[in-house]
């Protein structure tokens, strides 16, 4: 065989895994999108009462300001705003909707190549994941809007004969800007444990390095609240408060897995030393004949 031939198989030898794995993702690829793109369809179908649903905060919040909570109105300034608005939050509305297939779909491809226990250790957090999201949106839901646009609504100045009337009419496209930006930044902060107790099980973190960290925790957790959330203090302080708490859930995570991590070494060490004994005691001697 030549040396040409050789290398050809070589590069076959090497490129059927390749193909493989190249199949493999474009099918979670297609699965992916595929999810989504339903998901998408479902949403913009749904998008008006979607957009109504987000719209309760906004109604509890004129409701604490003492305003009449029936006469909530939005606006949008140009023909194409509203439409793209709901283009916009179907496809919010469809990444959240396809995210647990999305992920199903990640952790397929991933699969294959890890061992058992890697498997074991990662599906938890696949799952802890969207619940904590969906947490973090619930906050924002049922607390932070409410409490968001209630001090948005408290600069409304009445009309007199001494100052002009000045109303809040947000318009579709910004209000719906805040919710998502709302949603999606408690959502990310709530992945924070998930985030830690990867890093700690892989050896990259520790539960003293966050402790450690605690001060400088604590102020980036105020920068990057000032940097994601809309330029209020209220909501500014409502982000940095639940990150600071998830913070410490972190460090006893943290804790929980070193300690668990403890105890299989120590198991570990156990059963080696209890085969190197075994593997090192003598052979009984042959019991005698009797005469």
């Amino acid at each position: 065989m030549s040396v040409s031939d050789k290398e050809k198989d070589e590069i076959e030898k090497s490129s059927a895994p390749l193909i493989e794995h190249l199949i493999e993702l474009r099918r979670r690829l297609i699965w992916s999108l595929g999810g989504f793109f339903v998901a998408f369809l479902v949403c913009f179908f749904f998008a008006k009462k979607l957009f109504n649903l987000l719209v309760i905060p906004f109604k509890w919040a004129t409701k604490w300001a003492g305003l009449d909570p029936h006469k909530v109105e939005l606006i949008y300034t140009a023909p194409q705003e509203f439409f793209f608005t709901q283009v916009k939050l179907a496809m919010f509305g469809g990444m959240v909707i396809a995210f647990p297939l999305i992920a199903t779909q990640i952790y397929k491809f991933i699969a294959p190549g890890l061992y058992r226990n890697e498997r074991n250790a990662f599906l938890p957090f696949l799952i802890a994941s969207p619940i904590l999201f969906l947490m973090g949106a619930s906050l924002v839901y049922f607390f932070f809007t409410p409490m968001v646009m209630w001090f948005f609504l408290a600069m409304q100045q009445a009309g007199t004969d001494e100052q002009v009337q000045i109303s809040l009419l947000p318009k579709v496209s910004e209000y719906l800007s805040l919710i998502m930006t709302l949603i999606f930044s408690f959502g990310l902060v709530f992945q924070l444990p998930v985030v830690t107790s990867l890093m700690t099980r892989v050896g990259m973190l520790s539960s003293k390095a966050l402790a450690e960290k605690r001060k400088w925790a604590i102020v980036i957790a105020f920068v990057v609240a000032a940097v994601l959330t809309p330029p209020d203090p209220m909501s500014q302080i409502g982000l940095a408060i639940p990150t600071i708490l998830l913070y410490e859930v972190s460090i006893w995570a943290a804790r929980l897995i070193e300690r668990d991590q403890e105890k299989q070494r120590l198991a570990r060490e156990k059963q080696d030393a209890a085969e190197t004994a075994a593997d090192k005691a003598p052979d009984e001697p042959p019991t005698p004949a009797a005469s």
